[in-house]
């Protein structure tokens, strides 16, 4: 027996006193794989999504239940698809233009290649360069064929950039070390500003009395002992003429 007989055939017409050997074979296979096949159906398909589907007993009825259930999501599906494409980088392109083939929609391969190409990113501009000198156009095997050895050849480059880098730099620290092995540190500097200073007070703290450094004249023992043989009382303050 054909599983699919239901599936492939509509249901026959209903048995009657007059019906032939042949159809009531031929029914009783369509009733046998229509009640096999509504089995199978329904255990594959999510317990939320039967609860969803309009009841039949007939197993061709209900497979078209279930495309009419899903032709919005189909749309819905294609929308996310197209805007998935449309925001996405290079690497998923293809797998996002397959299915959206798959739902009718298919896209051109010309342009599927021009879409990869304006997505890479800025290091890719020398080959967004050479693809638009050349006269050839690619198929999108070409493409990724072409794509794999920029890469390739974008990753040889930043490391060998990054490894000139870390010899220059130190290249640059050891003769750096090298050149300041012969030079004598300077001794500190002193304060000039402290000697000018003590020197400026040692001038100026001079008695005028007794011409002495050291002491003003109001504290000078020289000018007190003057004041007191002449029997004056002695003022510190005093201005002597």
């Amino acid at each position: 027996m054909d599983l699919d007989l239901a599936l492939l055939n509509d249901k026959p017409a209903d048995l009657t006193d007059g019906s032939s050997s042949a159809d009531i074979n031929a029914h009783n296979a369509w009733v046998k794989s229509n009640r096999l096949s509504l089995q199978f159906i329904r255990m594959s398909i999510a317990d939320n999504i039967k609860a969803s589907l309009p009841a039949t007993d007939v197993a061709k009825e209900y497979l078209q239940n279930v495309e009419d259930r899903f032709k919005t999501a189909d749309k819905s599906l294609a929308g996310k698809l197209m805007k998935d494409l449309m925001s996405m980088r290079y690497d998923g392109s293809r797998t996002i233009a397959s299915k959206l083939g798959k739902l009718g929609l298919p896209v051109d391969e010309g342009f599927l290649v021009q879409f990869i190409l304006t997505s890479l990113p800025p290091q890719y501009g020398p080959f967004q360069i050479h693809y638009n000198t050349i006269r050839d156009k690619w198929t999108l095997n070409e493409l990724g064929n072409m794509l794999v050895q920029e890469e390739q050849r974008l990753k040889e480059h930043a490391m060998s950039a990054s490894h000139a880098h870390i010899a220059t730099e130190g290249a640059s620290k050891k003769f750096g070390n090298m050149s300041d092995k012969g030079k004598k540190r300077a001794p500190p500097k002193k304060n000039v500003n402290s000697q000018t200073n003590f020197k400026k007070k040692g001038k100026n703290d001079k008695c005028r009395f007794c011409g002495k450094d050291g002491h003003f004249q109001k504290d000078c023992d020289i000018r007190r002992q003057w004041f007191e043989k002449k029997g004056i009382p002695y003022d510190p303050n005093h201005k002597t003429k």
